[in-house]
């Protein structure tokens, strides 16, 4: 297993400037799979703000396949709100989740939600596998 360093830092809301950095966490089986994560505060609370992506380049077709078979109920049970972000190169799909001061905790968070969205993104990719002509115009 490969191990990647998240570092989390402060984000102001109104400039977009990085503040301060509140921690660097350990994950694993993560490469590419996280495209940008801060820290902002919503309603009066610290939460992480994590981009998820696709972890291989794509194909333009798989674009909109990959956003139609990525069920993003798969962190319901987290009560985690999800959102796809649109007008990037590749699928992107936002989630936020309370800041811990806890190390431990907030690297058991952000493994638990990086191997989450790994599964079904490869649950996707095998299901559009052979999709390309639902997608392509002839």
């Amino acid at each position: 297993m490969e191990e990647q360093v998240i570092v989390l830092m402060k984000k102001d809301k109104e400039t977009g400037f990085l503040l301060q950095e509140l921690g660097a966490y350990t994950v694993f089986e993560a490469e590419g799979l996280v495209f940008r994560a801060y820290v902002e505060e919503i309603e009066g609370k610290n939460m992480v703000v994590l981009q998820l992506t696709s972890y291989k380049e794509i194909a333009d077709w798989e674009y909109d396949a990959i956003f139609d078979y990525y069920d993003t109920e798969v962190f319901a049970a987290f009560d985690k709100n999800v959102e796809e972000v649109e007008g990037e190169y590749q699928p992107i799909w936002m989630l936020k989740t309370p800041f811990s001061e806890s190390q431990v905790e907030m690297e058991e968070v952000l493994t638990e939600i990086i191997e989450i969205h790994k599964e079904e993104l490869e649950s996707v990719y095998e299901a559009i596998a052979d999709k390309k002509d639902d997608y392509c115009e002839a």
